[in-house]
Parts: C-alpha cells; sequence; structure tokens
C-alpha cells in the first residue's frame, strides 16, 4: 500500500508535551466517524503496512499522534518466522511445564526477551514509528507468565545471567523465586534497551523521544500470576512515565474480606489506582489513569454500566493525577454487539444512554481539576517480590488494606523500591507490611524504614515468618549476613532481637508494632480484622470512627463512593447538582447515595460565570458568547446522542441547532437548559438567544 500520510506527518510531526495531552486513547483502526472521540491524542496501535496511513488519518482530524504496541506480544511475525533475519525464532515464546508455548493470538507467542529480539525491536519498529514522525512511544504490557519459564531461551538466559545450570522452577520455593527474579530482570532489560535506542535515534534527528509503559498494578499482576518491572521502571532513566491499566476485567478478580470470596470492584479499583500513582509519586514520572467502558471479557450491557461507573469513580479520588486514557479500542465499545442483560440472547450495539452518559463522563475528564490529594495516614508496604510467590488470592495484602478502607479510611501504598527517594513516606502515619507475600530485594530498604521510624514513623510488622520463601538464597542469608527471616536484618537496625515475640517496641520518636499472625488470618474469616484493629489500636491508640464514606470535591465535581459489608448508611449531600452518571443530566436540590454505590455531580453554585457548558456528551470549539447570545461547535462520535446541560443568565428565547432535531428543556432551579440531539464528528453549530 502506498503510505500517502508520510510527507504529511513528517511535516506535523507531534510536538506535544506530557502536559498538553490531558486524554488520550488507544486504537489499532484508522479515523472513522463512529469512533472519533474528541481526545486530546491517539495512541495508533501496532506496526503493518497501514501504520504511516493510520497515523495520517487521525492526524488530518486534529489529534496529537503517538504510537503504542505490546512489548511481551504484537504482530512480529516476520521475526518469528524467519524474514527478518533468516531464522525461525518460534522457540522464543515463552514456554510452560508441558511444553506448550503460551500464545497471545495466532502466531503471536508470548516472548523470552532475547538480545536478538530486542535487535529486531529497535530496527524493525522502533525506528520506524520514529522515521513517521511519532514523539511519544507506548510499550505497554512487560509481561512474563509465572507458568512460563521452559524454553530453551529461557534456559539460555537462565545460565547467562546466574551462570549455573537452569532450574526448573517446580522443584522448590527457591527455584520459583530465582526463576521469577529473571523473568523481572528480562523486561527491565527489554525496555531500558528499547527506550535508550529511541531516546538516542531521537537525538540523532534533533528531537526529544517520550518513552512510556502501560501495564497493569503490582496488585493485579500478582493476582493472574504474572511477573513484570513494575516500581523498578520508575527509576528508569529513559522511561518517562506509566499509563495504569485499571479497568473492570482487572477490578473484579475476587478477594476474601471477611471470609467471604467475590467481586468488590470499587474497593479493588480504588487499591490498583492507589498503586499506581503510589508507584510514580516520589520519582515525579508523568501518569494517565485507564478506564474502560467495557472489558475484554463477554459481558452485558448492563453490567458494563455498573462497574465502569464503579472504576470510573475510584480514579477521581486520586486527585494528585488529572491526565486518562478514556477508553481503549473505541471501535469494540461502539461497533461490536453483546447482550443486553445478563442471560438474556439479545445482542445491541452500545444502548444510546449509555453512550451519552459515558461521553458526559469522558468529557468531564477534560475539565478535571488536579489538586492536592488528601494523606493517607494509613499506608501497605509493597514490593515487585509480591509477583515472585504464589499467592494469586493476595490475601497478606488484602486483609491489611481492605478493613480500613471498608471503614471508610484513605488506604494508600508504599513501594519499597521508592524507599531510597526522599518523598516516598510523605504523609504517611502508620505504615502496614508483611514478609509474608513478598521479599526485600535489597537490604538498603530496612534502613529507610529504620530512619522513618526514628523520627517518628509507627510501623506495623504482620507475620509468622514461616513460609518456605524464607529461605531462598538471596542477600539476608549469603556472605556475611546469615539472618533466618530477612524481617530479623530489619528488627536488627532498631536494635530489636530477632525473632522478637509479639509486642510493642520503642525505637527513637517511633514505635514498632510487631503482631505475629500472617495477614491473610485477617482476611479469610469474619472474625480476623477485629485483630488488625486491635495491633493497631496497640500502636496508635483507638481507632476513630469514619462515616464509611469517601468523598471528594475536584472544583465544581463532588465524588462519592459510599462503603458496604458493613455498619454503612446512605449519603446525603444538598445543593445544586447535576448527576453525570445520568444520560438526562438531571438537577437535583439533594442527593442520596445507597451503600455499595457511587455518585458524580456537577455543583453549579460552582460553575462560574454563565453562559457556560456545564455537562456534555460532545467536545465544544469556537464557542462565542455575546450581550445576549452563546453559541459553539460541537463534535462526537457518529451515531451517538449529545446531551448537554448549559447555565444561562436568563431563559432563552430561541434556540438553533444547525438543521437537525433537537430537545429542549429548561430548569428554572439550576438556570441550566438541557439540549439533546444527534453528534456528528464534523461538527454541529448550537446557538442559544435570551
Amino acid at each position: 500500500m502506498k503510505h500517502f500520510g508520510i510527507a504529511l506527518l513528517l511535516v506535523l510531526a507531534s510536538c506535544s508535551t506530557p502536559q498538553d495531552v490531558k486524554t488520550t486513547f488507544q486504537s489499532s483502526q484508522p479515523w472513522r466517524p463512529t469512533i472519533d472521540v474528541r481526545a486530546d491524542a491517539v495512541m495508533v496501535y501496532g506496526v503493518n503496512e497501514t501504520l504511516e496511513d493510520r497515523l495520517a488519518s487521525w492526524k488530518e482530524r486534529g489529534y496529537d499522534t503517538h504510537f503504542m504496541t505490546g512489548i511481551a506480544w504484537g504482530g512480529y511475525q516476520d521475526y518469528f518466522t524467519g524474514r527478518w533475519d533468516g531464522k525461525m525464532h518460534l522457540d522464543e515464546g515463552q514456554v510452560n511445564a508441558r511444553g506448550d508455548t503460551l500464545w497471545h493470538g495466532r502466531m503471536v507467542p508470548y516472548i523470552v526477551p532475547t538480545e536478538n529480539y530486542l535487535k529486531y525491536f529497535k530496527e524493525q519498529i522502533i525506528k520506524r514509528v520514529i522515521d513517521a514522525g511519532v514523539d511519544h512511544i507506548f510499550l505497554e504490557e512487560p509481561e512474563f507468565w509465572k507458568a512460563a519459564g521452559y524454553s530453551e531461551a529461557f534456559k539460555r538466559e537462565w545460565e547467562a545471567y546466574y551462570g549455573t545450570p537452569w532450574r526448573p522452577q517446580h522443584e522448590s520455593p527457591e527455584a520459583t523465586y530465582l526463576t521469577s527474579k529473571l523473568k523481572y530482570h528480562l523486561y527491565y532489560r527489554a525496555l531500558d534497551e528499547a527506550f535508550t535506542y529511541a531516546k538516542e535515534y531521537g537525538k540523532s534527528l534533533g528531537r526529544d523521544i517520550k518513552c512510556y509503559v502501560p501495564t497493569h498494578s503490582l496488585i493485579n499482576y500478582t493476582q493472574w500470576q504474572i511477573v513484570s518491572p513494575e516500581a523498578s521502571l520508575a527509576s528508569m532513566k529513559s522511561m518517562d512515565g506509566y499509563i495504569a491499566q485499571v479497568w473492570t476485567g482487572t477490578s473484579r478478580v475476587l478477594n476474601y474480606y471477611q471470609g467471604v470470596r467475590k467481586e468488590r470492584v470499587f474497593e479493588t479499583a480504588f487499591l490498583e489506582y492507589g498503586c499506581m500513582v503510589s508507584m510514580t509519586a516520589p520519582t515525579g514520572r508523568s501518569l494517565w489513569l485507564l478506564t474502560d467502558p467495557i472489558e475484554d471479557g463477554v459481558r452485558d450491557w448492563e453490567d458494563y454500566k455498573k462497574n465502569y461507573q464503579a472504576t470510573f469513580t475510584a480514579q477521581l479520588l486520586y486527585p494528585q493525577v488529572a491526565n486518562y486514557e478514556i477508553m481503549p479500542w473505541p471501535a469494540r465499545i461502539y461497533e461490536r454487539l453483546y447482550p443486553v442483560s445478563a442471560g438474556s440472547t439479545e445482542m445491541s450495539k452500545i444502548p444510546a444512554s449509555y453512550a451519552s452518559m459515558m461521553q458526559v463522563m469522558t468529557n468531564a475528564l477534560q475539565q478535571m481539576p488536579k489538586e492536592d490529594p488528601p494523606q493517607s495516614r494509613y499506608s501497605v508496604l509493597m514490593a515487585n517480590s509480591l509477583m515472585f510467590q504464589r499467592d494469586s488470592t493476595l490475601s497478606d495484602f488484602f486483609g491489611l488494606a481492605m478493613p480500613l478502607l471498608k471503614m471508610g479510611k484513605r488506604v494508600g501504598m508504599v513501594h519499597m523500591e521508592n524507599l531510597k527517594h526522599k518523598k516516598a513516606l510523605d504523609g504517611v502515619g502508620v505504615l502496614m507490611m508483611t514478609y509474608a507475600n513478598m521479599k526485600p530485594l535489597d537490604p538498603d530498604a530496612h534502613k529507610h524504614l529504620a530512619e522513618w521510624v526514628r523520627r517518628g514513623g509507627k510501623l506495623l510488622y504482620c507475620g509468622t515468618d514461616s513460609d518456605p520463601f524464607q529461605q531462598v538464597q538471596e542477600w539476608w542469608n549469603t556472605g556475611d549476613n546469615q539472618y533466618a527471616a530477612p524481617a530479623d536484618h530489619l528488627f536488627e537496625q532498631m536494635g530489636i532481637p530477632a525473632g522478637a515475640p509479639e509486642g510493642n517496641y520503642p525505637y527513637g520518636k517511633g514505635a514498632v508494632r510487631i503482631q505475629r499472625q500472617d495477614p491473610r488470618e485477617f482476611a479469610l474469616s469474619a472474625e480476623g480484622e477485629a485483630s488488625l484493629k486491635n495491633a493497631l489500636r496497640n500502636l496508635v491508640g483507638e481507632l476513630f470512627p469514619s462515616p464509611r464514606v469517601l468523598s471528594m470535591n475536584r472544583g465544581p465535581y463532588r465524588i462519592i463512593a459510599v462503603m458496604d459489608e458493613g455498619p454503612s448508611r446512605p449519603y446525603g449531600q444538598s445543593g445544586c447538582l447535576i448527576d453525570l452518571y445520568d444520560p438526562n443530566l438531571p438537577v437535583y436540590r439533594e442527593i442520596t447515595v445507597q451503600p455499595g454505590e457511587q455518585a458524580l455531580f456537577y455543583d453549579v453554585t460552582l460553575a462560574g460565570k454563565a453562559p457556560c457548558i456545564l455537562a456534555a456528551a460532545s467536545r465544544s470549539y469556537e464557542e462565542e458568547c455575546g450581550d445576549n447570545s452563546f453559541s459553539y461547535l460541537c463534535k462526537g462520535p457518529a451515531e451517538t446522542f449529545n446531551v448537554t446541560r448549559i447555565l444561562l443568565p436568563a431563559k432563552p428565547r430561541a434556540v438553533t441547532v444547525d438543521g437537525i432535531d433537537w430537545e429542549f428543556e429548561w430548569d428554572s432551579f439550576s438556570k441550566t437548559v438541557f439540549l439533546r440531539f444527534p453528534n456528528n464528528p464534523d461538527g454541529v453549530r448550537v446557538t442559544l438567544t435570551w
């Protein structure tokens, strides 16, 4: 195919900075009217013969054009089938103990990132997209499956890294741990090499290439039994930031609380986003938060809507981040058929009401202000080595985090890999940790923790230190170090004896509470969380009750989530509030949010001077205000309806909407007009006079 867009792209190469791009999305398709979602940028996905044409099609519609592809899988058949260097490389796929290759698609294996593969990736993928005018590169999902580790390529990497013969991971906990540690190293190396090459090649052309990693959270990768570099990337010089890939599919993974294993989509999403935010905060790297109006699995439209609302609310509760990937794959959202409700055999495209609601939500992100976050007094310590062990339920983590979150407390996270950064423990009053499900990769982390306690921090250490991974060959039990458990090295920094019994231990201005229970006990029974709360009372005193609500104001936006599974009550608020989770954008004087529900409102009293658009299922351009008139051009995806609520000084005498059918309603209480009419990606001119 002739690449008619190459010259245009080289002239109009994207020169935006991360600050310019507040909203983005990913698509493997060229522009077309039904998927014109009006974000700031599009991440054009994948390299094939149409790459340049696809980039040009979006650029011509006013989008900043970025590039995304997988680093662990992708359409790289020319490498695997030998078209690139004359050698077959299918043996470089990830292989499980049965000898089966793990596939992402037809002829698309999950990859062992060898040096030869990285050479191909840099020359054939990275170079081409930079030559096509792209300055922002997103390499997503550096994933090595826990089940893999049996291919010849992986065995060669083992011998090169450890200098010893390969050991199958199923033989022992130590072999499992060392296998995961190598997988972690291989994808750190892969991203470092790819990004370093991109920046150096771009610099040779006089351009500044930005490099990002879209990745699942450490919580989800641990649950799904995947190893990835995660927090270590935040200190990689060649890496500029992340996309937090959190959505219904990751957040609906079952977990335990009070002995009940079930989906807790809002709570899990809140913790997943928090995990990603805390991973980047001390390093100042850029971060976009992702939500998805559907998910990879086939569900029904009612299920998608309910859980999209839960994850969307969760991301808004992190006001320090105001950049968003508003959706992946708009073609599958707008153009595919899914069941209309649970158990139904009737299939449909996205319901008009859901499409309008979703577009109101994504356009709200365009205006969402960035603000300082409230402090998380209670935080949980995490480490990349969570992925090295075998706890797919992650109950030791949820046993620490979920009880406090259900109380309505903002539970934060601290990544062990970031403790070397000065701001890693800012605002943390109580740090909860265990080595039942993770291990420290180096001893320096303990020095930072001890110093934090000495200055006044309160540390709750929970664990029996009896799991088999305590004995893996690592720094705490080799050479001059002969500690029975890594916690003993931590305790030594604070003058606490090895194997210390349960109790409180003062150190400097702070204190340590040792609770000789593995935190999974706090999750696996209805009575378990009482032990956690008692341990915290012994450390910090009484836990003050809270309303079991997470709520926040961001500019005129009101974000509310009410906890369930406990003595919760409905949460009420009064004002002049537009419900952004209702496609009719109703205005209320009083609202009530029930336990287990989430809400997003626009407070009209904080809207500023009329006229102005408060909420819309389209994006507005060319706004013009006269003495008694207001007009604008709005654009949105074809085959969807625009719903809009506009603040005006007075009831309009006339409303004109470019020659199409439209609905109109005036609300005297809020002094707002509601409009509904079909969207058009080429634009619809609206004029109001009063």
